[in-house]
């Protein structure tokens, strides 16, 4: 009999979580180089900021594309490859001056940051106990976490003191390292396929697009992830222009949305394993409550910090319950899955600030916590319709066993 209470998350998953951070890192970091990066290069910072694009660009479509060729393969060594790799262009970056290349370099990393993700979370849960899949998943999006509230102004702080490169050469080192650990301390998951022909794995990974449930998650999560950076965005310029804050407060309340970010992803992991469905719908209607706040208290320096910190803390708890969705869909074939959830994730990522573009320009800095409210219902109401036929089809299937 298995002892349930002394289950616990392997060690080799808070691995791939400190990889996830690594590579997380290189992806946010450079908002925050722009000024230093543009006159280095001859350029803008708006013609910088494409460095930017190029990585989100990269990650929709590399996310899915990494996931299809690497199928058959043995997922650690996709791993330390993929962190080789990354490694590798990060040197590139810090030896060129030609933005072309750096912008190709970009593009090449997101590709193996998505397969890193893809192929991550599911070794991750591969190597967790069954009942574990959400906090197993919640450790991996943790990475995300830790990496906005800590790698972002470490990686900016290193740019700032020692040149832009230098944040570059960091990423470089620490992800030749994580190559190196995964080598050295992440066992091989026990359930793999290699032996199976690439054809017949894309097939069998191709037949959970099938299903309406997928699309209807990967849809919750775009609209989530929009909702979120729709408000987040503007989060800095609301702080400073509604609330009166001066510049220096701005990294601390972000800060604070960061620690609420990472308490919610802890919660919603342990909440999703016992209840999916649940932990969406509470997170998505507690996120609604908390941007309500936020355009509500934007002249209120004591509120809105408060209401900030409560977006973070409640939109979270819905992430690892929708990864741990997808993986509950796709069965026993989640690797290109999770691919694609990542690729929606990051289309939430474009999408939202675009939209809180427009909110800002019709009517100010409240305006995208409103519009991200009006997206997070959006949410909401397509998990009722994902809820509402996983129900009708649960009937069926026990009325064909009652039969």
């Amino acid at each position: 009999m298995i002892d349930h209470h002394r289950e616990s998350i392997p060690k080799s998953v808070y691995i791939l979580g400190v990889g996830i951070f690594c590579l997380a890192t290189s992806e946010f970091m450079i908002a925050g180089l722009l000024p230093n990066i543009a006159p280095d290069l001859g350029t803008t910072i708006p013609g910088a900021s494409l460095l930017i694009t190029a990585f989100a660009v990269g990650m929709i479509i590399g996310a899915p594309l990494m996931a299809i060729a690497t199928l058959g393969m043995p997922r650690r060594t996709v791993l330390i490859t993929v962190s080789l790799v990354f490694s590798a262009l990060h040197v590139t970056v810090y030896l060129t001056d030609d933005f072309t290349i750096i912008a190709i370099s970009r593009v090449l990393s997101a590709f193996a940051c998505g397969a890193f993700w893809a192929v991550g979370a599911v070794l991750a849960v591969r190597l967790s106990p069954p009942s574990m899949t959400g906090r197993a998943l919640a450790v991996m999006a943790a990475g995300l976490t830790l990496a906005n509230v800590a790698g972002v102004p470490l990686g900016t702080w290193v740019g700032q003191q020692f040149g832009w490169r230098s944040a570059f050469a960091a990423i470089a080192i620490l992800t030749l390292a994580t190559a190196a650990t995964i080598a050295l301390f992440v066992p091989p998951s026990a359930r793999e396929n290699t032996d199976v022909k690439k054809a017949k794995l894309v097939k069998h990974e191709l037949i959970a697009f099938t299903s309406r449930h997928v699309w209807l998650t990967l849809a919750t999560t775009a609209l989530f992830q929009g909702a979120m950076f729709c408000a987040f965005t503007y989060f800095a310029p609301l702080i400073t222009d509604e609330a009166g804050f001066s510049p220096s407060a701005v990294p601390m309340i972000l800060a604070a949305f960061g620690v609420g970010s990472f308490i919610g992803i802890t919660v919603g992991g342990r909440l999703a394993d016992s209840n999916i469905f649940g932990t969406i719908f509470v997170g998505l209607t507690l996120m609604s409550l908390s941007l309500l706040a936020v355009a509500a208290s934007a002249s209120n320096q004591i509120a809105l910090p408060i209401a900030i910190t409560a977006v973070g803390a409640t939109g979270y708890i819905v992430a690892p319950a929708l990864n741990a969705r997808i993986f509950a869909i796709a069965g026993a074939a989640p690797t290109l899955a999770a691919a694609v959830n990542t690729s929606a994730f990051n289309v939430g990522n474009a999408l939202g600030p675009a939209l809180g573009a427009v909110a800002v320009t019709a009517a100010g800095y409240r305006m995208p916590a409103y519009v991200a409210v009006v997206v997070t219902l959006l949410a909401l109401a397509v998990t009722a319709v994902a809820y509402r036929e996983s129900r009708i089809e649960a009937v069926r299937e026990t009325e064909l066993v009652s039969a």
